[in-house]
């Protein structure tokens, strides 16, 4: 279960914008993350791999926890909205439901829940 300030400290990260670097931080070594119902990304190098994949694509992002946060345990329920400025100048805004499964102080587990439709840069 996460300590009120680990779980702040992580916010404030991904809000800071070293998206790459929380994975790094505050993810579990064989951490996996899921898009929707798609099939799960495994491993955090692998995680760090593809938000900095996602990164090199943009200008900027800024990300946004839309309060409050839910805890149970283990498990925390985040809300987040995101906009990218693509390189190129294209947008997109993005808002997503964090479901995580923490062990100690790292996640183990977490799936996106979002509208896929929001995808499609503007």
């Amino acid at each position: 279960m996460p300590t009120p300030e680990r779980l702040e400290s992580f916010i404030a990260a991904v809000e800071g914008g070293a998206h790459a670097k929380a994975i790094e931080d505050y993810y579990t070594e064989d951490a996996t993350m899921r898009e929707n119902q798609a099939e799960p990304r495994r491993g955090r190098g692998t995680l760090v791999a593809q938000e900095t994949a996602v990164l090199e694509r943009t200008e900027s992002v800024v990300s946004t926890c839309v309060r409050p946060v839910l805890v149970n345990g283990d498990h925390v329920a985040i809300h987040w909205i995101f906009e990218f400025t693509f390189k190129g100048g294209s947008r997109m805004r993005m808002e997503e439901i964090a479901w995580q499964r923490w062990e100690g102080d790292r996640i183990a587990e977490e799936q996106f829940f979002y509208d896929p439709a929001q995808r499609k840069p503007g």
